[in-house]
Protein backbone atom coordinates (compact mmCIF):
# COMPACT_ATOMS: atom_id res chain seq x y z
CA UNK A 1 0.00 0.00 0.00
CA UNK A 2 1.19 3.44 -1.25
CA UNK A 3 -0.16 6.76 1.24
CA UNK A 4 1.23 9.84 1.17
CA UNK A 5 0.63 13.13 2.54
CA UNK A 6 0.27 16.74 1.13
CA UNK A 7 0.01 20.30 2.00
CA UNK A 8 1.06 23.65 2.04
CA UNK A 9 4.47 24.53 4.21
CA UNK A 10 3.07 24.80 8.03
CA UNK A 11 0.78 21.72 7.78
CA UNK A 12 2.20 19.48 9.62
CA UNK A 13 2.96 16.38 7.24
CA UNK A 14 6.10 16.07 8.77
CA UNK A 15 4.96 15.48 12.26
CA UNK A 16 1.85 13.64 11.18
CA UNK A 17 3.53 10.96 8.60
CA UNK A 18 5.33 9.95 11.74
CA UNK A 19 1.80 9.56 13.41
CA UNK A 20 0.18 7.44 10.13
CA UNK A 21 3.59 5.25 10.26
CA UNK A 22 2.94 4.31 14.11
CA UNK A 23 -1.07 3.69 13.85
CA UNK A 24 -0.79 1.14 11.01
CA UNK A 25 2.64 -0.46 12.28
CA UNK A 26 -0.01 -0.89 15.80
CA UNK A 27 -2.38 -2.25 13.18
CA UNK A 28 0.06 -4.56 12.08
CA UNK A 29 1.20 -2.64 8.81
CA UNK A 30 5.17 -2.98 8.02
CA UNK A 31 5.92 0.50 7.16
CA UNK A 32 8.49 2.96 5.78
CA UNK A 33 8.41 6.45 6.01
CA UNK A 34 10.46 8.42 3.58
CA UNK A 35 10.06 12.21 1.67
CA UNK A 36 10.38 14.15 -1.91
CA UNK A 37 12.22 15.37 -2.26
CA UNK A 38 15.30 13.44 0.06
CA UNK A 39 13.77 9.83 0.09
CA UNK A 40 17.63 8.70 -1.17
CA UNK A 41 21.63 9.79 -0.91
CA UNK A 42 21.56 10.99 -4.01
CA UNK A 43 17.75 12.67 -3.22
CA UNK A 44 19.26 14.57 -0.48
CA UNK A 45 22.06 16.09 -2.40
CA UNK A 46 19.00 17.35 -4.91
CA UNK A 47 16.94 18.16 -1.94
CA UNK A 48 19.89 20.67 -0.87
CA UNK A 49 20.04 22.58 -3.87
CA UNK A 50 15.81 22.61 -4.47
CA UNK A 51 14.76 24.03 -0.82
CA UNK A 52 18.45 26.47 -0.32
CA UNK A 53 17.24 30.00 -0.26
CA UNK A 54 20.57 30.94 -2.43
CA UNK A 55 18.63 28.63 -5.35
CA UNK A 56 15.76 31.91 -5.76
CA UNK A 57 16.96 31.88 -9.94
CA UNK A 58 16.68 28.72 -10.21
CA UNK A 59 14.54 28.55 -13.91
CA UNK A 60 11.16 26.81 -13.06
CA UNK A 61 11.94 23.89 -15.67
CA UNK A 62 15.18 23.18 -13.84
CA UNK A 63 12.78 23.10 -10.60
CA UNK A 64 10.91 20.72 -12.49
CA UNK A 65 13.71 18.62 -13.86
CA UNK A 66 15.14 18.21 -10.51
CA UNK A 67 11.90 17.38 -8.69
CA UNK A 68 11.62 14.70 -11.30
CA UNK A 69 15.39 13.51 -11.22
CA UNK A 70 14.66 13.27 -7.49
CA UNK A 71 12.02 10.93 -7.93
CA UNK A 72 13.43 8.85 -10.36
CA UNK A 73 15.41 7.83 -8.46
CA UNK A 74 13.24 7.52 -5.42
CA UNK A 75 10.70 5.21 -6.83
CA UNK A 76 13.74 3.09 -8.82
CA UNK A 77 15.52 2.91 -5.58
CA UNK A 78 13.52 2.64 -2.77
CA UNK A 79 9.63 2.78 -3.34
CA UNK A 80 9.43 0.15 -5.74
CA UNK A 81 10.97 -2.72 -4.06
CA UNK A 82 9.47 -1.67 -0.87
CA UNK A 83 5.96 -2.39 -2.57
CA UNK A 84 6.78 -5.21 -4.43
CA UNK A 85 8.15 -6.38 -1.10
CA UNK A 86 4.68 -5.77 0.28
CA UNK A 87 5.86 -2.97 2.58
CA UNK A 88 3.14 -0.49 3.17
CA UNK A 89 5.27 3.01 2.00
CA UNK A 90 4.51 6.26 3.57
CA UNK A 91 5.95 9.09 1.54
CA UNK A 92 5.72 12.60 3.10
CA UNK A 93 4.42 14.64 -0.41
CA UNK A 94 4.73 12.97 -4.16
CA UNK A 95 3.75 13.95 -7.34
CA UNK A 96 1.00 16.06 -6.49
CA UNK A 97 3.24 18.62 -4.89
CA UNK A 98 5.19 18.72 -8.52
CA UNK A 99 1.14 19.41 -10.36
CA UNK A 100 0.47 22.46 -7.34
CA UNK A 101 3.85 23.94 -7.25
CA UNK A 102 5.45 23.59 -10.84
CA UNK A 103 2.27 23.35 -12.25
CA UNK A 104 -0.33 25.82 -10.76
CA UNK A 105 2.03 28.04 -8.80
CA UNK A 106 4.96 28.27 -11.50
CA UNK A 107 2.68 28.02 -14.54
CA UNK A 108 4.22 25.22 -16.46
CA UNK A 109 2.55 23.49 -19.00
CA UNK A 110 0.96 20.44 -17.34
CA UNK A 111 1.19 18.47 -20.44
CA UNK A 112 5.56 18.38 -19.69
CA UNK A 113 4.22 17.59 -16.03
CA UNK A 114 2.58 14.70 -16.77
CA UNK A 115 4.54 13.45 -19.31
CA UNK A 116 7.71 13.83 -17.64
CA UNK A 117 5.80 11.69 -14.23
CA UNK A 118 4.50 9.24 -16.98
CA UNK A 119 7.92 8.44 -17.69
CA UNK A 120 9.69 7.71 -14.57
CA UNK A 121 6.47 6.39 -12.39
CA UNK A 122 4.71 4.36 -15.19
CA UNK A 123 1.62 3.99 -13.39
CA UNK A 124 2.59 4.14 -9.95
CA UNK A 125 -0.23 6.26 -7.95
CA UNK A 126 -1.13 6.79 -4.19
CA UNK A 127 -3.48 4.17 -2.65
CA UNK A 128 -4.65 7.33 -0.46
CA UNK A 129 -3.63 10.42 -0.19
CA UNK A 130 -3.93 12.96 3.17
CA UNK A 131 -4.50 16.58 2.21
CA UNK A 132 -3.80 18.39 4.92
CA UNK A 133 -5.39 21.78 4.64
CA UNK A 134 -5.39 24.65 6.41
CA UNK A 135 -5.09 28.96 5.26
CA UNK A 136 -2.11 29.79 3.97
CA UNK A 137 -1.18 32.77 6.73
CA UNK A 138 -2.07 30.22 9.55
CA UNK A 139 0.67 27.54 7.52
CA UNK A 140 3.67 29.87 7.08
CA UNK A 141 3.15 31.55 10.63
CA UNK A 142 3.69 28.07 12.38
CA UNK A 143 6.36 27.25 9.36
CA UNK A 144 8.15 30.48 10.53
CA UNK A 145 7.83 30.01 14.30
CA UNK A 146 9.26 26.30 13.86
CA UNK A 147 12.29 27.97 11.85
CA UNK A 148 13.47 30.73 14.40
CA UNK A 149 12.77 28.05 17.44
CA UNK A 150 15.08 25.54 15.95
CA UNK A 151 12.56 22.71 15.55
CA UNK A 152 13.19 22.93 11.38
CA UNK A 153 16.31 23.66 9.72
CA UNK A 154 16.79 27.53 8.53
CA UNK A 155 18.88 26.14 5.39
CA UNK A 156 15.71 25.00 4.06
CA UNK A 157 13.51 28.17 3.77
CA UNK A 158 13.03 28.90 -0.63
CA UNK A 159 9.72 27.91 -0.83
CA UNK A 160 8.84 29.89 2.54
CA UNK A 161 10.21 32.77 1.19
CA UNK A 162 8.03 32.63 -1.97
CA UNK A 163 4.99 35.17 -1.78
CA UNK A 164 1.80 34.92 -0.02
CA UNK A 165 -0.44 34.69 -3.82
CA UNK A 166 2.23 31.92 -4.57
CA UNK A 167 1.06 29.48 -1.44
CA UNK A 168 -2.57 30.98 -2.20
CA UNK A 169 -1.81 28.99 -6.00
CA UNK A 170 -0.20 26.28 -4.08
CA UNK A 171 -3.45 26.10 -1.74
CA UNK A 172 -5.86 26.16 -4.43
CA UNK A 173 -4.04 23.43 -6.66
CA UNK A 174 -4.26 21.33 -4.04
CA UNK A 175 -7.98 21.47 -3.26
CA UNK A 176 -8.59 20.79 -7.29
CA UNK A 177 -6.52 17.78 -7.23
CA UNK A 178 -9.08 16.60 -4.12
CA UNK A 179 -12.02 17.76 -5.92
CA UNK A 180 -11.03 16.01 -9.11
CA UNK A 181 -9.66 12.80 -7.07
CA UNK A 182 -11.96 12.40 -4.49
CA UNK A 183 -11.54 8.73 -4.28
CA UNK A 184 -8.14 8.77 -3.32
CA UNK A 185 -8.00 12.45 -1.64
CA UNK A 186 -9.03 12.87 2.17
CA UNK A 187 -9.45 16.08 3.02
CA UNK A 188 -7.78 17.09 6.75
CA UNK A 189 -8.61 20.01 8.72
CA UNK A 190 -5.27 21.12 9.40
CA UNK A 191 -5.88 24.40 11.36
CA UNK A 192 -6.08 22.48 14.34
CA UNK A 193 -3.80 21.49 16.95
CA UNK A 194 -1.86 18.38 16.45
CA UNK A 195 -4.14 15.84 18.32
CA UNK A 196 -7.12 16.71 16.81
CA UNK A 197 -5.83 16.01 13.42
CA UNK A 198 -4.25 13.39 14.45
CA UNK A 199 -7.69 11.89 15.41
CA UNK A 200 -9.19 12.32 12.19
CA UNK A 201 -6.15 11.05 10.27
CA UNK A 202 -7.37 7.75 12.53
CA UNK A 203 -10.78 8.21 11.73
CA UNK A 204 -10.22 8.76 8.12
CA UNK A 205 -7.53 5.77 7.95
CA UNK A 206 -9.58 3.78 9.90
CA UNK A 207 -12.72 4.22 7.71
CA UNK A 208 -10.90 3.56 5.02
CA UNK A 209 -8.57 0.62 5.81
CA UNK A 210 -10.93 -0.88 7.87
CA UNK A 211 -8.48 -0.98 10.63
CA UNK A 212 -9.48 -2.83 14.26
Amino acid sequence: MFITLEGIEGSGKTTQAKYVVELLQSKGHDCVLTREPGGTKIGEKIRAILLDPMSKKMNPLTELLLYNADRAQHIHELIHPLLSDGKTVICDRYYDATVVYQGFARGLDFGIINNLHKLIAKDLKPDITILLDLPTEIGLSRAWKQIKNGKRTGVETRFEEETLSFHEKVRSGYLKLARLEAERFRIIDASKNEKQVQKEIKRTLSAGLKLN
